[in-house]
């Protein structure tokens, strides 16, 4: 009997390491992190800068302790790798500046990707996480592509900052920049005014996470939404479904080719490269 036992939990040992080392590859089958085939651009000279949020923590209405978060780290270090690969000069910004959190989620075994092994090495680039420029000392009009990297800190200060909407605003009056990001990164743009006092981005195509996936992953109680916030903005939202929104992906670029938006983590590498391609031809 004892001998039945012990080959029984062997077999369920083994059958859940054969899991386990089979289940990154059946994520990314089922949609997370797709690889990027499209055109490669060739930006020499040209600036970017990437910015983060500065939360920390998953938190509730009224709560100060939750769940470690941040950015999601590959919406960090996807374009990041591409701006840089490109030939661009990377700068990492914060809403605080300092170090930036990133959600350890990120790195899971099972999730993380091959630009967050290669960040994990970089000592630059950490250097730049650890010591991220502060927004309000930044001069957004210096740079090509102003990307706006996502994760679940995004929802506490990336859209609540009048800083951040205000140098959005003269980014885009006083420069050419390309300007976007993914998944929670959006909901910086939705406070950035025009000339006349209106939002920005009312009437342009604008992609994020959809309530649907929020609702799957049962995160519903952050300060702000994308999909929501997006559309209370008057942008013309679009976004992409799978039985799992955590598995879609949607990139979208606004008529007037100013603002690239991705729908979630699984959007990175397309929208880097899409605003890559807008800024080429400036």
């Amino acid at each position: 009997m004892k001998k039945k036992l012990f080959i029984l939990l062997g077999v369920l040992v083994l059958g859940a390491i054969i899991f386990a080392a089979a289940l990154p590859s059946i994520l990314k089958d089922q949609g997370l992190h797709p690889d990027y085939d499209g055109p490669k651009y060739d930006l020499s000279g040209q600036r970017a800068l990437i910015i983060s949020t500065s939360h920390a923590v998953l938190n509730k209405p009224g709560e100060t302790k939750g769940k470690k978060t941040g950015v999601f780290g590959s919406e960090l270090s996807v374009p990041y790798y591409d701006f840089q690969d490109a030939g661009m000069s990377v700068d990492i910004a914060s809403i605080k500046g300092g170090a930036i959190p990133i959600d350890p989620m990120s790195y899971r075994f099972m999730i993380i990707t091959d630009a967050d092994k290669r960040s994990r090495k970089d000592n630059v680039f950490q250097s730049k996480v650890t010591k991220s420029l502060k927004i309000d000392n930044i001069d957004f009009t210096q740079y090509d592509v102003i990307f706006l990297a996502g994760g679940w800190g995004a929802a506490y200060d990336l859209g609540q900052s009048d800083v951040l909407a205000e140098k959005i605003s003269t980014a885009y009056y006083e420069s050419d920049a390309v300007m976007g990001g993914v998944c929670h990164g959006p909901l910086g743009l939705i406070n950035a005014k025009d000339k006349d006092g209106g939002l920005l981005i009312a009437g342009r195509k604008m992609s994020g996470v959809t309530d649907k996936q929020i609702k799957e992953l049962k995160i519903d109680f952050t300060p702000l939404h994308p999909e929501e916030s997006l559309r209370a903005a008057g942008a013309k939202f679009e976004a992409s479904t799978a039985s799992k929104d955590l598995f879609a992906t949607h990139t979208v670029v606004d008529d007037e080719g100013r603002f690239v938006t991705g729908q979630n983590q699984n959007s990175g590498h397309v929208t880097a490269h899409e605003m890559m391609r807008l800024a080429k031809d400036q």
